[in-house]
């Protein structure tokens, strides 16, 4: 006989907490067995949630795709309603939040645009 292996159903990369708390409520509800790996030391593996049985998997994602699809639904109405608002973010609120992140990015873009253009550069001579 051969185990079943869990199933990764969600990567915690860059997954805000409210919606990986989000995800293991609608698991528990739907009594779907899970556990989570937390991320590794380094940033290499960036933990995550899984499905503990193979039957599971298919009711597990069919929620997954049912919560992403109205949180789009939702976050993409927030935003909107902030636009209306005046009060979503604005790259100057950014760069005045952060202006030497910024200034590093422009810094960094610039290089990569003139590496990238060396070549013609020095073909064209």
């Amino acid at each position: 006989m051969i185990a079943a292996m869990a199933k990764l159903l969600l990567n915690l990369r860059h997954v805000p907490d409210d919606e990986a708390d989000d995800v293991r409520a609608f698991l528990d509800a739907a009594r779907i067995e899970h556990y989570e790996t937390r991320p590794g030391p380094f940033g290499i593996s960036a933990g995550g949630i899984w499905v503990r049985n193979d039957a599971d998997v298919p009711e597990a994602k069919r929620r997954m795709a049912e919560y992403q699809r109205q949180r789009a639904e939702r976050v993409r109405a927030e935003h909107a309603q902030a636009v209306r608002d005046g009060t979503a973010e604005t790259f100057s609120d950014i760069a005045r939040a952060n202006p030497l992140r910024v200034a590093l990015i422009v810094v960094a873009i610039a290089l990569l645009l003139g590496l990238m253009a060396l070549p013609a550069i020095l073909i064209g001579r």
